[in-house]
């Protein structure tokens, strides 16, 4: 269950740093209380997967899988600049979450 508690540690993840840019410095009520459940859930998740995962590899899937879906949503849906570059780096980033789960 430890592996299925970081994915959904990661994924609350990205969607709090989406709701993060959505509440416009805190001035938008919605996005903010979006941003309050993600993290709190995401926390939540993390501190799960914990029991079972070691921190030094659990919290580099995490901040790994929140970096990496950030960048591409960031892309989908903020139209932020793809390019080749920016597109392998985050492959990189994608490379190195499914090799630590292979090492651990």
């Amino acid at each position: 269950m430890g592996w299925l508690f970081i994915v959904m540690a990661g994924i609350f993840e990205v969607g709090g740093i989406i709701s993060l840019k959505l509440t416009e410095g805190f001035t938008k009520l919605k996005p903010t209380i979006l941003l309050i459940m993600c993290m709190g859930l995401s926390f939540f998740f993390l501190s799960l997967s914990l029991k079972e995962i070691p921190i030094s590899i659990g919290y580099g899937l995490w901040t790994g899988i929140g970096a990496a879906g950030s960048v591409l949503l960031g892309m989908l849906i903020f139209n932020e600049p793809k390019s080749i570059k920016k597109l392998m780096l985050v492959g990189g980033i994608i490379i190195s979450i499914v090799g630590l789960k292979l090492v651990s």
